[in-house]
């Protein structure tokens, strides 16, 4: 059987120095390695310093620094430290990129990724400092497979970039959109049980003010009015089955506690009350037999 090294000159088989979660609550020294080092946020925000120039970093952020690439990080607010996951290696080379690199597209050294990119990453890395405090036999290689696998999952990425900018698309309106669907699949699916915007960034690995920014733009209003239009939807065809029991049952069905403010909802939405709403739909089942 032949194997396929599409992505290397030779077998992938990188050396790792070291794996790490650092809390950021004092300023870095501006450095740089003789090997690649890449640092992927945790949880919090704040600012990397990288070959003069500032960026900004938030959960969900990826850093890849090559060799002699200077960075240091920035304390943004001490009181909400940064906490990040790092880890150093060498020995390694993906085709048309320089030996023991990791070259991002425009030239960047931050990865913002994709929702599901996000959930792998972080997987790996809370495997990986799990590992790390276990001091269990075969740490070193269990490091080695999980961070393997990122780097993978990142030229993947990478590869997909190319390959839809090459098609014309903006790649970036590529990745809400893709975020927007995931939103709406887990709001359509969820709909009767109780969810708020913090519970859908933590599902999706994002933040509350970007969740509803590209919501926003993606279908012109937030994610919370859009799940109202879902539930309310969902009540209207329960209220057209003459057997679909009170109106109290009904709100729990589609997520609401309060009957009064369900009823609310909807009045504001159709006009009428689902009392209302009930009685005529009964009347034009009856009517029809």
């Amino acid at each position: 059987m032949a194997f396929d090294y599409d992505l290397t000159y030779n077998d992938f088989n990188p050396t790792v120095f070291y794996v790490s979660k650092v809390k950021m609550v004092n300023e870095g020294v501006y450095h740089d390695h003789d090997f690649a080092e890449l640092a992927y946020i945790l949880s919090g925000k704040g600012k990397y310093l990288v070959e003069g120039k500032e960026f900004e970093v938030e959960a969900g952020d990826l850093m890849i620094c090559n060799p002699g690439v200077k960075h240091t990080h920035i304390i943004t607010n001490p009181k909400e430290p940064t906490i990040e996951f790092i880890s150093g290696f060498t020995d390694f080379q993906f085709k048309n990129m320089s030996a023991n690199s990791i070259e991002l597209p425009e030239s960047s050294y931050i990865l913002h990724t994709t929702a599901e990119l996000k959930q792998e990453l972080s997987m790996h890395c809370y495997a990986m400092i799990a590992e790390r405090e276990s001091n269990q036999v075969g740490r070193y290689f269990m490091f080695k497979t999980h961070l393997m696998q990122m780097l993978l999952l990142v030229m993947r990425e990478i590869a997909d970039v190319e390959k839809t900018e090459q098609k014309g698309c903006n790649f970036e309106s590529y990745n809400k959109s893709y975020a927007v669907n995931r939103i709406i699949n887990y709001l359509n699916e969820n709909y009767e049980h109780k969810i708020s915007l913090e519970q859908i960034a933590h599902n999706m690995y994002l933040s509350p003010v970007y969740i509803s920014k590209i919501f926003k733009e993606e279908t012109g209003e937030s994610p919370i009015n859009y799940l109202i239009k879902i539930r309310l939807e969902k009540a209207k065809d329960i209220l057209l089955n003459s057997d679909s029991g009170s109106i109290k049952n009904i709100a729990n069905q589609v997520g609401y506690d309060d009957v009064y403010h369900f009823s609310k909802l909807f009045k504001k939405y159709y006009g009428i009350s689902p009392l209302y709403y009930k009685k005529r739909a009964m009347r034009k089942n009856a009517a029809s037999e």
